[in-house]
């Protein structure tokens, strides 16, 4: 999923890795908001939200801009709207 996650227009980075209690940390950067607008739509990120929804724990979800972080809040709001 990473690999192709970085082939994706727009992506400037894309890791994951796990910490000494298995935590699974999990990082997208993109280019533009509409960049990430278009990768929260697509359908390889609903997959991405399949997984998290199987995690034994809530995930820890934040989509970080300059002024402001948002949670899973902000994906039902840009899954609802129509693509730009």
């Amino acid at each position: 999923m990473m690999t192709l996650t970085r082939l994706e227009p727009g992506c400037l980075t894309c890791t994951v890795w796990s910490d000494l209690e298995s935590t699974v940390r999990y990082v997208e950067e993109w280019a533009t908001e509409l960049d990430l607008n278009r990768r929260m739509r697509s359908d390889p990120f609903t997959a991405l939200l399949a997984v998290m929804e199987r995690a034994e724990e809530p995930p820890d979800v934040r989509f970080d801009f300059y002024t402001v972080s948002r949670g899973l809040d902000y994906v039902e709001e840009i899954r609802q709207q129509q693509p730009s």
